[in-house]
């Protein structure tokens, strides 16, 4: 009998939506304006993470590391005993050798650099910040020459980018990214919402280049990399490195954000952000699947949905 896994609780604190870049696609493309977190609110949420027994505290924006009580938030997470400290970040602060080195000294555990890009080209064009590859890059060298190798990564697809993934793919394999995702651009809400039709690609057209960059971290070494936002008839064979199977056997999440508190990530996600059709009922493997995003079936239709047999 297999031994039951307890779920570690995952707070993800936003400090709010400011940002140095400015990408296309972006979730919180129109909370830009919001007020940030002050330092006070956000010690204050620390505190009530570690006392509601958080063993994972992920802090993210916008970007979170252009604050200048960053490192301040990370010191005080693993000062009063959060055992792992994360952040997502374009990375582009860490082009700055001596804030890099205050971070990971402030006790960072784990940072996920969003590449959208393997290129400058690729990568700018979507962020709409030119030179942010370039810094982006200058930080990952950074943080090599002090020893901080924990770094993750994720890539948003979009039409723009998704035949360049694995190119992308060979990027964070030089880099040696342990684990990566490449997260199907969330259209609900924000930027891919906001301009559908140009940055939001079929999935039937974008799913062959997402198994190829898997195909290539697994030649690599990397049975990590994962895919996040996907319905499954188009991943079959591919389960084990489907971001949401592995969050639910892992992680309760929850999200502390500046406009909403969500104390169920999973959940609300299947109940108010994905679906699955009527054509999907038959399929073996729908109990497992969350469907597809509600804007885009409501766009695209469920046409590329096939049940698995």
């Amino acid at each position: 009998m297999k031994k039951k896994i307890a779920k570690k609780l995952k707070i993800v604190v936003f400090t709010g939506y400011a940002c140095n870049n400015n990408c296309r696609f972006c979730i919180a493309a129109d909370k830009r304006l919001l007020p940030q977190k002050t330092t006070a609110e956000l010690s204050r949420e620390i505190y009530q993470a570690r006392n509601k027994g958080a063993q994972i505290l992920e802090i993210i924006g916008g970007e979170a590391t252009i604050r200048k009580d960053f490192s301040h938030m990370v010191s005080l997470a693993k000062k009063i005993g959060i055992p792992e400290v994360i952040c997502a970040t374009n990375g582009r602060v860490f082009s700055d050798l001596s804030r890099a080195r205050e971070i990971v000294e402030a006790g960072m555990d784990t940072l996920v650099f969003s590449v959208h890009g393997a290129k400058a080209a690729v990568h700018d064009a979507l962020t709409r910040s030119p030179g942010s590859f370039s810094e982006l890059c200058r930080g990952l060298e950074n943080l090599k020459k002090i020893g901080f190798s924990n770094i993750n990564g994720n890539t948003a697809v979009v039409k723009t980018n998704m035949r360049g993934l694995p190119e992308i793919a060979g990027f964070y394999a030089e880099h040696k990214v342990r684990n990566v995702e490449y997260i199907f651009v969330d259209s609900n809400s924000g930027g891919a919402n906001n301009n559908f039709f140009e940055l939001v690609p079929h999935i039937s057209k974008a799913a062959p280049f997402m198994r190829r960059a898997l195909e290539i971290g697994l030649k690599a070494g990397f049975g990590q990399w994962k895919v996040r936002y996907v319905p499954l008839c188009h991943f079959t064979g591919y389960e084990a490195q489907i971001s949401e199977i592995n969050e639910k056997a892992l992680f309760l999440t929850e999200h502390w954000a500046p406009d909403f508190k969500n104390l169920d990530v999973v959940k609300s996600r299947a109940a108010v952000g994905r679906r699955k059709t009527e054509k999907c009922l038959g399929c073996r493997l729908y109990g497992t699947c969350e469907g597809i995003w509600v804007e885009y079936l409501k766009n695209y239709g469920d046409e590329e949905l096939h049940p698995v047999q």
